[in-house]
């Protein structure tokens, strides 16, 4: 186990679950480095990432105790004000690694979110596909009471659910979003009391695994470029799509 984080897979299903209950599931560095790393060894076999945080959070944000410095681990965030700031964007960039591997093509992600996720915690359900909320959830996007901005790779992902005018209000005002406001704006896929979360989960996730994997990974990857395409350019990356399956399924391949 790696501290703060770990992952346990089970056939198609990996499950991602963020353990430092004690804090709310509050995240360091060092979670983000080790989340990334659990990408990289992922078995080919999953299919879908289950995002969990244990207790009665998902995640409260980030460790504000890594604001100030002297942490011996090296994962103080006000280290990066002595860097270059080409240094300073390339720490970044690591960071946001361990939340966008969740975008990959051949992955179905799915946030199961209970509880507080605030900032980084936001941030990391806005990385996954789906999101299951159970009623208790409070959602908030609270960089700017820090006077940071987002950059955990959120802000696109929540412009595309909820549009520039409300990402813009939720970002600059830092306010928390119940779970029925969630489900109404299209931040949630589903939104269930509290006891029923996993259950949830556990539907939405064989309801995936039911559908052809490659037909999966096909559906995944036009709705997720269709937003950069034009109408024109959409029904040819849907024509290419359907030839590709239509050979594949007659066993005649590349």
């Amino acid at each position: 186990m790696t501290v703060g984080v770990r992952l346990n897979c089970d056939g198609p299903v990996a499950t991602l679950t963020l353990c430092r209950p004690d804090v709310l599931n509050a995240q360091t560095p060092e979670m983000w480095r080790a989340m990334y790393g659990f990408s990289r060894d992922l078995p080919a076999e999953v299919r879908v990432v289950v995002v969990r945080g244990e207790g009665r959070a998902f995640s409260a944000g980030l460790d504000r105790s890594l604001l100030g410095g002297g942490d011996p681990a090296g994962n103080s965030l006000a280290e990066l004000t002595t860097l270059p700031p080409e240094e300073c964007a390339e720490r970044i960039a690591g960071f946001q690694a361990g939340f966008t591997w969740l975008h990959r093509p051949d992955l179905i992600s799915i946030a199961a979110v209970q509880g507080y996720a605030l900032g980084a915690g936001f941030q990391l359900a806005l990385a996954c596909d789906l999101r299951v909320l159970a009623e208790d959830a409070t959602l908030a996007m609270a960089e700017v009471t820090l006077g940071l901005v987002p950059d955990l790779a959120g802000t696109k992902r929540l412009v595309e659910l909820v549009g520039y005018a409300r990402a813009l209000e939720i970002c600059t005002t830092g306010r928390r979003v119940g779970a029925v406001e969630a489900e109404r704006i299209g931040l949630a896929n589903v939104v269930v009391p509290p006891p029923e979360l996993t259950a949830a989960v556990r539907d939405l996730t064989a309801a995936v695994l039911a559908g052809d994997r490659n037909a999966v990974v096909e559906i995944k990857a036009l709705l997720a470029g269709a937003g950069g395409r034009s109408p024109a350019d959409q029904q040819r990356a849907e024509r290419e799509a359907q030839t590709r399956r239509l050979r594949d399924l007659a066993g005649l391949g590349e």
